[in-house]
C-alpha cells in the first residue's frame, strides 16, 4: 500500500462489519486488545494496526510524510485492502485526531465514528488558542523538538517510562508499548506526528454527519473539559457524549469494560 507495510491484528468473522481501531501516542495496536475481543465476540471484524511510524515497514524518514492527509490515506487504504467500502472507525489520542479527519473529509466511507479522549480539532484549536488546553498541550513543544528522542530514551528510557506512569497507565499495560517505542526509529516515527501537525487539521474539514460517539475521562491530564464539551457544536449528525468520571487518558486499557460496552451500544444503534 503505497510501498508501506502495516502490522496489526484482525479478529472476528470474515463477513462481519469491519471496525478499524486507531491507536495513539506512545502506544500500539495493543491498546485495543480488550475492545478487539469484545467486538469479535459480538460478530464484528475488528482490525487494529500499528500506524505510520510505528510499523517497521511504514516508517518514512521525512517529517512531511506524517502530515494529516497521509495518515488519513493510510486508514482508507487499509479499509480498501480489507474490502470494506464502508466501515466503523474508532480512534484514541492521535488516532482520534485522524478519525475526526476521516469523518470530516470522507463521511461516505463511515458507518459510525467513535473518538476516545480527543476533542474535535476545531474545539481543540479554540481551547489551545485561548483556553485551558494551552497549558495542557505545552508538552507538545518538547515532542516537536530535535532533542526529544535523546531525552525520552536516556537512562534506559526512564522519561518514556515515566510518561506512562505519571499519567496513570499501569506498568503491566505499558510494557508492550515500551518494547516498541524504545526503538529509536519507532519513537521518531511517533514524534513526527507532532512535528508534521499544522492548521490543515482544521482547514477544509467538513461537518461531521456520521453517527458519532465521543468518550472522555474527567481525569485526562492531556485533554481538558473545555474542548471536550465544545465538541458537541462541531457535530451535525447524531451525537453521543459519554463522560467517565475519575478515569484518565488511557481509556481503552484502564476503563476497558466500560468503553467496550459503550462501543458495542453505539455500533448497534446504527444498524
Amino acid at each position: 500500500m503505497g510501498g508501506l507495510v502495516f502490522d496489526g491484528v484482525c479478529d472476528g468473522p470474515s463477513d462481519g462489519e469491519v471496525v478499524l481501531l486507531l491507536h495513539g501516542f506512545p502506544e500500539t495496536w495493543r491498546e485495543w486488545r480488550h475492545q478487539i475481543s469484545a467486538l469479535a465476540g459480538a460478530g464484528y471484524r475488528a482490525v487494529a494496526f500499528d500506524q505510520r511510524g510505528y510499523s517497521p515497514g511504514a516508517r518514512p524518514a521525512e517529517v512531511e510524510a506524517y502530515r494529516s492527509e497521509h495518515l488519513v490515506a493510510d486508514v482508507l487504504g487499509v479499509a480498501d485492502y480489507l474490502g470494506a467500502p464502508h466501515f466503523h472507525l474508532v480512534g484514541h489520542d492521535w488516532g482520534g485526531a485522524v478519525a475526526w479527519q476521516v469523518g470530516g473529509r470522507h463521511p461516505e466511507r463511515l458507518r459510525t465514528l467513535t473518538v476516545v479522549s480527543t476533542p474535535h480539532p476545531s474545539a481543540f484549536r479554540t481551547s489551545i488558542q485561548s483556553g485551558e488546553q494551552r497549558e495542557k498541550s505545552s508538552y507538545m513543544l518538547f515532542f516537536r523538538s530535535p532533542e526529544a528522542e535523546d531525552a525520552l530514551l536516556a537512562d534506559d528510557a526512564a522519561l518514556l517510562r515515566n510518561l506512562y506512569e505519571a499519567s496513570g497507565l499501569p506498568e503491566a499495560d505499558a510494557a508492550a508499548h515500551i518494547a516498541v517505542m524504545r526503538e529509536r526509529s519507532a519513537l521518531t516515527g511517533g514524534l513526527n506526528w507532532y512535528r508534521a501537525a499544522d492548521v490543515g487539521l482544521v482547514d477544509g474539514l467538513g461537518p461531521i454527519t456520521t453517527p458519532t460517539m465521543y468518550v472522555w475521562g474527567t481525569d485526562d491530564q492531556a485533554l481538558g473539559r473545555e474542548a471536550a464539551e465544545a465538541t458537541a457544536a462541531c457535530v451535525a449528525g447524531p451525537y453521543r457524549f459519554e463522560v467517565l468520571e475519575g478515569v484518565n487518558h488511557w481509556l481503552p486499557e484502564v476503563a476497558a469494560e466500560d468503553l467496550s460496552r459503550l462501543l458495542l451500544e453505539h455500533l448497534a444503534s446504527a444498524d
